[in-house]
């Protein structure tokens, strides 16, 4: 990929071009297929990355193979397994790839470095820390207050034509039901 190309796609992120120039320098251009893994659990994170196109998925597995999505992230977002990778320990999730996706991947010790080089970084990485802690206090607040039918809607308003992209399964686990009670709900909706 060029580098006009990587450049074209985090413009969203609103950066100065100094600082888009730097991000760009450090970072790499995978493909990573459908139903593959970014990282693994119990794998310890060295990387994190910006989705340029595609859908991943955080997933827990339970011993007992029980699969819990905790979160589906879309187009022009980061994806990483931070906590880990700053307290260098095994990832409790995995990240997978819902569909073939590009990724503009970084290394954490590059990250470090450009941190440690301009304090922009710094103030950069709170922005997205916020944004990623609103995300994860709503999704905690809809599982533990709301109902599986107002959660769906929240969904379905959230990531709209997805379910053309996603199996049933995904989405039952995500909205924390099984897929036959999942079934039963659109059909319910439908009627």
């Amino acid at each position: 990929m060029e580098n006009d190309e990587k450049k074209s796609f985090l413009r969203h992120l609103n950066l100065p071009e100094k600082e888009l120039q730097e991000l760009l320098n450090i970072a790499q251009h995978h493909k990573i297929a459908k139903a593959n893994y970014f990282i693994r659990e119990g794998q310890v994170p060295r990387k994190m990355a910006f989705v340029v196109n595609g859908l991943f998925r955080y997933v827990y597995t339970h011993e007992n193979g029980n699969e819990f999505t905790k979160n589906i992230i879309a187009e022009g977002n980061f994806i990483s397994s931070y906590s880990a990778m700053i307290h260098n320990t095994p990832s409790y999730f995995s990240i997978e790839a819902l569909e073939d996706a590009e990724i503009l991947e970084i290394d954490y010790s590059n990250w470090i470095e450009l941190k440690e080089k301009d304090p922009f970084w710094n103030a950069f990485l709170v922005q997205i820390l916020e944004k990623v802690f609103c995300i994860k206090e709503k999704r905690e607040r809809e599982l533990l207050l709301l109902d599986a039918e107002k959660r769906y809607a929240i969904f379905s308003a959230e990531f709209p034509d997805i379910e053309n992209r996603i199996s049933q399964q995904i989405i039952a686990s995500y909205l924390g039901i099984q897929p036959e009670s999942f079934s039963r709900l659109k059909r319910k909706i439908k009627t």
